[in-house]
């Protein structure tokens, strides 16, 4: 998990450590405009992407969120070159094998991923400010402020969920909801977790006794019959 500390030093270089970086993703992307026509054309045949290109595109969509995710400050690990699933503590899920697709929306694609492109651009610029900030934020304290690099990594999630429908990886249309779509699907960034409070001890009730019934009150005694008077003697 990130705890949003960032190195002084490599801050300040960021953008020299990730030239090669950024060589690397210019060749590959190349190659990936390639196989997008070729994948398009057999999910336009088969009605869905072939396999490898399906893999070729999933890890070249995973390492352009690990590249950015470095450069905007969004993460602090210098990543990896081969866009392995896993690699990064910042990664965008995207399926690794083939989904059935419309060949209706796949044939329509440039123009129904064109919205969320036009989006994606805004997006961008704002995430260019957003860095702007936190870098100096990060020279200062040494941190990553959380609301700059929560908001950087959701710009970056949309935009590359934008290219994943693009690059027919997926039938879904990209999602603007923080909790979809990368792994950090889960929030974007997770706080750290909460311990649970100890519960709070409370004293034993106190049993109440019930009242004693009340004594019935006993019956009065029935008096005592006169004695009769005696007879008179004879004299």
């Amino acid at each position: 998990m990130d705890d949003l500390r960032r190195s002084r030093l490599t801050v300040f270089f960021r953008l020299l450590l990730t030239i090669p970086h950024l060589i690397w993703l210019y060749l590959w992307g190349a190659v990936v405009g390639i196989v997008f026509i070729l994948n398009w054309l057999v999910a336009l045949i088969i009605g869905r992407p072939a396999k490898p290109f399906q893999r070729f595109n999933a890890a070249f969509l995973r390492y352009t969120t690990t590249v950015f995710s470095y450069l905007f400050l969004i993460a602090n690990p210098f990543p990896g070159f081969t866009g392995e699933p896993g690699s990064y503590p910042i990664e965008l899920e995207v399926p690794t094998t083939p989904e059935k697709q419309s060949r209706l929306k796949t044939f329509f694609r440039l123009l129904l991923v064109y919205p969320a492109l036009a989006v994606a651009g805004v997006l961008l610029y704002a995430t260019y400010f957003v860095t702007f900030l936190g870098w100096w934020a990060a020279m200062i304290t040494g941190r990553m402020p959380r609301g700059f690099r929560d908001l950087g990594a959701n710009a970056i999630r949309y935009i590359e969920q934008g290219y994943a429908y693009l690059f027919l990886v997926t039938g879904s249309y990209p999602c603007a909801s923080p909790y979809v779509g990368m792994a950090l699907g889960t929030p974007v960034a997770a706080a750290a977790p909460v311990e649970p409070a100890a519960p709070v001890e409370t004293e034993a009730p106190v049993a109440i006794e019930a009242p004693a019934a009340a004594e019935e009150p006993a019956a009065p005694e029935a008096p005592e019959a006169p004695e009769a008077p005696e007879a008179p003697s004879e004299k």
